[in-house]
């Protein structure tokens, strides 16, 4: 629907039009139950990863309390976009209002922040693991972990309600066809009838901050790494000392690299059928792979399934 302002010829949009997947009708059906599938054992892997966490008191550590919440915000980052998303299939009318819309991006936003920099906190915990063996207690202390985690989710506040206040000085006054199945902040300035220099400023600022300087952060934790893992004599304890940290740098690949050219491809107002099947691999399946990824070749998450298996056919 479209109110008119101040009487005027100028109107001003009150929802938007989400088109979704609806130029695929002859595969809807089989889309819904993909992306159904993949969003239920999402919940499923990573709700299931926290319980087994909190449950075994021998994965009390700050590597696994840093999975946990990993494994909690990939629960609200898919729940952000995939249920609309899911429901769409249904509606003849695709829509979602302007406040709908703003909050969806504002949990989408923050979510996205905090992970990026929960993954730059994994990231030290391994360098401190691994280069600082010695001082490891005392350097990812219990306070510290938690610090570090608190931090992250601020920062994610931070980037999303100052993207949030720019989307609520923007003007919409038509068109409001949104190609995608989410709302995301490039198609929102795209939509704009106003001045968005300020927010694409914004977003670019916000990228440099929270994108670049963390993976740089990143990329130079595994350097060191590296160079630590050269000096170890035996080639088992490199491999062991590699083992602890390929999960994470997997994880970080998959997230890094797909964010990156999906932002490419929203900034060059991308709206192709493949841009928004890369959207949902880099909303849906990645928070999906996450707790596979950091569980199959864990020693350590195995035992404790064994453990809890143990416990249970005792009980």
């Amino acid at each position: 629907m479209e109110q008119m302002v101040g009487g005027g010829n100028i109107t001003k949009v009150t929802y938007f039009i989400l088109l979704g997947f609806s130029d695929f009708p002859r595969i809807l059906a089989v889309l819904f139950v993909v992306f159904l599938l993949i969003y239920m054992m999402t919940l499923t892997w990573n709700l299931g990863l926290i319980i087994l966490i909190r449950m075994d008191s021998h994965l009390h550590t700050p590597m696994y309390f840093f999975l946990s919440n990993l494994s909690f915000m990939d629960i609200c980052y898919v729940t952000s976009t995939a249920p609309k998303m899911l429901s769409n299939f249904f509606q003849d009318q695709q829509t979602i209002s302007f406040v709908g819309c703003t909050v969806q991006y504002f949990v989408f936003s923050t979510i996205g922040v905090s992970e990026s920099c929960l993954m730059t906190a994994m990231a030290y915990d391994r360098y401190a693991a691994i280069c600082n063996p010695l001082l490891y207690s005392s350097v990812m202390s219990p306070t510290r972990c938690i610090w570090m985690v608190l931090w992250s989710y601020l920062a994610g506040l931070f980037a999303s309600t100052s993207q949030l206040c720019t989307i609520l000085q923007l003007h919409f006054c038509g068109p409001n066809v949104i190609h995608h199945f989410f709302c995301d902040m490039p198609q929102l300035l795209v939509l704009s009838c106003t001045d968005t220099f300020f927010g694409q400023l914004l977003l670019a600022i916000l990228t440099m901050i929270f994108a670049v300087l963390n993976a740089l952060i990143i990329i130079i934790s595994y350097c060191c790494i590296v160079i630590s893992i050269m000096k170890i004599t035996s080639a088992k304890g490199r491999s062991k000392a590699f083992n602890t940290c390929a999960s994470h740098l997997t994880a970080v690949s998959l997230f890094y690299t797909s964010s990156i050219f999906v932002y490419l491809s929203s900034s060059s107002g991308g709206s192709s059928s493949f841009d928004r099947f890369a959207s949902v691999f880099y909303t849906v399946v990645i928070p999906m792979l996450n707790p596979l990824i950091y569980s199959l070749r864990n020693k350590e998450i195995k035992d404790a399934l064994k453990r809890l298996q143990k416990n249970k056919w005792y009980c």
